[in-house]
């Protein structure tokens, strides 16, 4: 496959963090070919080290690593520079991909998957980069969603709930304001993934449910709610 002609994306630096060597080299051969630069790091310590040196703009992250866990090398990497992460793990296990997710992880994949799947997320991912820039820009003017013990802040990207700040995922808050600015409003899945992912693929629908689910776990369960075979909905706390 040709690389893309796009000068911008072609510049893009993913960091793969996996301790496969030949899941690892074929991951980073696939986003050599097309266009990207990759870097390989094996465990999750390194993972810490690489990502403050060479600030990529996406990292590939496995769950399961050596010296340090995916998890933990996640909330390290963000605590120091928000990027994009796409986490993957072996297992389809719901608690898992919702500790990744809270750890800071924008996405995910689980074990195995196609090389086209992983490419069409690591566009999606890269795409966002650049929209979040116009979104904040955007976002200066707008008016703050006050539901009284519930405060968001689209300007400032603060989330306060009874008081006290509450630290959401850049995913996790723009899936949050989607749904804050209409109120009670019945979003669909698929709704929620062009708008924030910037991704129309219908099989990624697992993906709003589980941050969702994050959402839900810092907010309280009856801030959306689901409305079974459609999609979610924002539900303003009683005053």
């Amino acid at each position: 496959m040709s690389a893309p002609s796009n000068n911008d994306e072609e510049r893009h630096t993913i960091l793969v963090v996996e301790d496969e060597p030949t899941l690892a080299t074929a991951i980073a051969q696939r986003l050599t070919n097309e266009g990207w630069i990759a870097r390989i790091a094996s465990d999750g310590a390194t993972a810490v080290k690489a990502a403050d040196k060479l600030h990529p703009d996406l990292i590939i992250m496995d769950l399961m690593l050596p010296v340090m866990d995916g998890v933990e090398a996640t909330k390290r990497i963000e605590a120091q520079h928000p990027i994009p992460v796409l986490m993957l793990t072996a297992r389809d296990d719901e608690a898992d991909i919702v500790i990744g997710l809270g750890a800071g992880a924008d996405d995910y994949m689980t074990k195995p998957f196609s090389m086209r799947e992983l490419v069409a997320r690591v566009r999606a991912l890269l795409r966002r980069v650049d929209r979040a820039k116009v979104i904040a820009h955007k976002s200066e003017n707008e008016r703050i969603l006050d539901f009284g013990s519930l405060v968001i802040d689209p300007a400032k990207r603060h989330v306060i709930l009874d008081g006290k700040e509450v630290h959401l995922t850049p995913t996790e808050f723009d899936l949050l304001t989607t749904l804050a600015r209409q109120p009670r409003s019945v979003l669909t899945r698929e709704q929620l993934l062009e708008e924030v992912w910037d991704w129309v693929d219908a099989s990624g629908t697992r993906t709003v449910d589980s941050h969702v689910k994050a959402l839900r776990h810092k907010l309280g369960p009856a801030t959306i709610r689901t409305v079974h075979g459609v999609g979610y909905a924002f539900e303003p706390p009683e005053h």
